[in-house]
């Protein structure tokens, strides 16, 4: 759906008691799947931080408060290429829930976890976001800065 075209993102950064929320996408990535921070694609006439927050609740059942702007990152591979922008967000409520993805009649979230480094660290490392390959600890993280 999205191979051949430019797509815009925005993902949300959600740290809790030290763990990273993060979502599993099926039959995406050299594994098979791909752990990733919740986010989507940005609508023609969609502001960023409404994207975000309607993304979060469609796909974690959260209402969020999107705080700063923290990175970029562009990802291209043989089928995609996607500008993504980083956000920290804070809970503000809501029930924490796998949600779905509306765009797509096969559903490819299959899991949402709050997860800590160490768990992150056992993952394959091409399973899991590879923004999340550049730091060492969560809150590195949110000091991100920069185009990647």
């Amino acid at each position: 759906m999205y191979q051949g075209k430019v797509r815009v993102r925005v993902c949300g950064i959600l740290i809790q008691s030290d763990r990273l929320l993060l979502l599993k996408h099926e039959g995406i990535g050299e594994d098979g799947f791909l752990w990733s921070p919740p986010g989507g694609g940005v609508e023609f006439g969609e502001r960023a931080e409404t994207t975000l927050k309607r993304e979060f609740l469609e796909e974690t059942g959260l209402r969020v408060d999107v705080r700063k702007f923290l990175f970029t990152n562009e990802h291209i591979d043989h089928r995609h290429h996607a500008i993504e922008l980083f956000f920290e967000v804070v809970r503000e409520g809501g029930e924490l829930k796998l949600g779905s993805d509306p765009e797509l009649e096969e559903q490819i979230l299959t899991d949402l976890r709050f997860l800590s480094m160490p768990d992150i660290r056992r993952l394959p490392a091409t399973s899991v976001h590879c923004m999340l390959s550049r730091i060492r600890d969560l809150k590195e993280l949110i000091e991100l800065k920069g185009y990647y």
